[in-house]
């Protein structure tokens, strides 16, 4: 418990890693968006449908352009608005669905940016005081390559899930414990069984990928493989308190869940109701992102505050290097 409300403190004291999370989602997604923009302009053009459109949701429409749509325009569903996609993102990870190649690639990008920016943002929680942008970014780069080898190592390990357990679980095992079943009830709760099952296998992961990032930063590990051992130990020796502060969050993270399926934006006519749309989803958004940063910072000071240290970190703070002129000036001076 107290780990959880030390990770939100953390969170509290960095505003700014939060604005620079979100800048740099927006950003990354704003070509995916432009290349959408631009697909419906072109299939609406000046028709009667593009007026209709403007005013609200048209489906004849819409199914018409599904049915002709290619490449990213395939993920322009009703599913896009409101909880619908929430709930779309969750089906597609249980169900192991496979992204267009449009959608994958940014996915790609997204992945490699964070990578790059969690060495800055755990050694910021770990070290909990303001270092400035050149010491973060500098932490950033000297952990970039640890933490991408370990990404790489974590990336193969989601594969074989969902390469072979997920097609196991649910297309072999499940249609042979199903196959005499006569009530849907019955063959509704065996997948809910499985789905729990595999999304408890993807948790065990994470955590223990999570846990390996914060060893690589706070105690200056260089080896991918070693942390990822280092932070399995780490969940085992200290399983209760480490599903605890996980089950926290993750209470967090379904109440967030509940508000957004409760509020439920849509789609609705006017320029005024489109703007509120939008805002509202930029608010889920931010907050979604204030609870990945949430997860690290209380994993973090769990990880310290098991160590009877909670401002411990092995390496010294990283600090941007010097230009050549600069170091010839400084020591021409002396």
């Amino acid at each position: 418990m107290r780990s959880f409300f030390e990770g939100w403190r953390r969170v509290r004291s960095a505003p700014a890693l939060l604005l620079g999370v979100y800048a740099v989602t927006v950003v990354v997604a704003l070509p995916l968006a432009i290349s959408m923009r631009g697909l419906l302009q072109t299939h609406l053009g000046q028709s009667l449908a593009a007026e209709s459109a403007a005013e609200g949701v048209n489906y004849d429409w819409w199914q018409e352009f599904s049915s002709q749509a290619t490449g990213i325009g395939t993920t322009f569903t009703p599913t896009i608005i409101g909880f619908a996609a929430t709930l779309d993102t969750i089906s597609g990870v249980l169900d192991g669905q496979r992204e267009v190649a449009p959608i994958a690639g940014t996915l790609a990008l997204y992945l490699a940016a964070w990578t790059f920016l969690s060495g800055g943002v755990i050694d910021r929680y770990a070290r909990q005081r303001p270092l400035g942008a050149a010491s973060f970014f500098a932490a950033s780069g000297v952990h970039f390559f640890r933490l991408l080898r370990l990404a790489l190592v974590a990336g193969a390990v989601y594969w074989w899930l969902f390469a072979y357990v997920h097609r196991w679980l649910f297309r072999e095992w499940f249609v042979e414990q199903t196959r005499t079943m006569s009530e849907e009830r019955e063959v509704f709760l065996w997948r809910v069984a499985l789905y729990l099952a595999f999304g408890l296998m993807l948790v065990v992961v994470n955590v223990i990928v999570d846990y390996a990032k914060i060893r690589v930063v706070v105690e200056d590990r260089r080896s991918a493989l070693s942390a990822l051992s280092a932070g399995m130990r780490f969940v085992w020796r200290r399983a209760g308190r480490v599903a605890g502060l996980y089950a926290l969050n993750g209470a967090v993270f379904l109440i967030l869940i509940a508000v957004w399926a409760f509020i439920d934006p849509r789609a609705r006519g006017g320029d005024l109701a489109l703007l509120v749309t939008f805002l509202a989803a930029q608010c889920y958004l931010l907050a979604r992102l204030a609870l990945k940063l949430q997860f690290l910072a209380s994993q973090t000071a769990l990880f310290q505050s098991s160590l009877a240290h909670a401002g411990y970190v092995a390496a010294p703070a990283a600090v941007w290097p010097e230009s050549p002129s600069a170091e010839l000036v400084r020591t021409s001076a002396r």
